[in-house]
């Protein structure tokens, strides 16, 4: 019987594919190789039926493209392979389900929190901290290193509250400072219906790789600013798709410490040399 020939280790090796398989699909999310994946599925399905019509020429093409495709992949895909390897080292598959609850959990609260600013018209920008640091705008700012929260955010921009005028800075995991002064943006070409938040929302874009997301309190609707380029009326599912690749984004390796320090330096030098400026006309007066 075909029963009697299976074994309990046979349910068991399955299994373990089924999983290393499962985890390594889950890596290749959002990335180039995904759609690598689901053009191999389709061309599999495609030989499978050649085969079984029995389309001889179609199925001696398919095959000999199989072949060529694997020994592509590991050239054109060598990023995303690499990737792979160093998250299967440092045990990132294991937890990679427990980083998705949370970016989930995270972009609820955001995306919340936005829903109601907007049915209130209450104004707000949010400030979505990436690559680059944005130490040198909530350095003076009131900083709560705060939980990211529905409740914490509706409350900081609430209308009558100390910290309601200014930006909110946050990154992939607490909300930095609250009523953080942006720069304006420098561009001349854009139309007056554009206030002073979306003006800031772009001008913080263009300095830096950050995004932002802007509630208007005239027109209660949300806006993106990104790479100095600005997109109006978001709706609820747009916004919940773009916060939840922000927080599910890996961050970059952090630099060595002498690069950070050598940046904070840099950052230090200007006040100090126009502190010494200041001086210098004070006592010229």
């Amino acid at each position: 019987m075909f029963f009697d020939m299976i074994h309990w280790r046979d349910f068991l090796d399955i299994a373990i594919i089924a999983f290393i398989l499962y985890r390594a699909l889950l890596l290749l999310v959002d990335t180039r190789a995904m759609q690598l994946v689901k053009g191999l599925i389709v061309l599999g399905l495609i030989a499978a039926l050649a085969r079984l019509v029995h389309l001889e020429a179609l199925s001696w093409v398919l095959g000999r493209l199989f072949g060529v495709i694997v020994i592509a992949i590991p050239i054109v895909f060598q990023p995303e392979l690499r990737r792979m390897l160093e998250e299967l080292g440092r045990g990132n598959i294991l937890r990679r389900k427990q980083a998705e609850e949370r970016a989930g959990q995270l972009t609820d609260e955001v995306t919340r929190a936005l829903e109601y600013l907007r049915s209130q018209k209450i104004g707000a920008i949010l400030v979505f901290q990436r690559d680059t640091g944005l130490k040198d705008f909530w350095r003076s700012a009131v900083k709560l290193n705060g939980e990211i929260s529905e409740d914490l955010i509706v409350t900081i921009f609430w209308p009558g509250t100390p910290l309601h005028d200014g930006a909110v800075i946050l990154d992939r995991e607490k909300i930095i400072a609250a009523a953080c002064y942006l720069p304006l943006t420098e561009n001349s070409n854009l139309s007056r219906w554009i206030g002073t938040r979306h003006r800031a929302a772009l001008g913080i874009t263009e300095v830096s790789d950050a995004m932002a997301l802007v509630v208007s309190e005239e027109r209660g609707e949300v806006a993106l600013a990104i790479n100095g380029h600005l997109s109006r009326r978001l709706r609820e599912d747009q916004i919940r798709r773009l916060l939840l690749h922000y927080f599910s984004a890996m961050p970059r390796r952090s630099s060595p410490w002498w690069e950070t320090l050598k940046k904070e330096l840099r950052n230090l030098w200007p006040a100090k040399e126009s502190d010494r400026k200041e001086k210098e006309n004070a006592k010229g007066n």
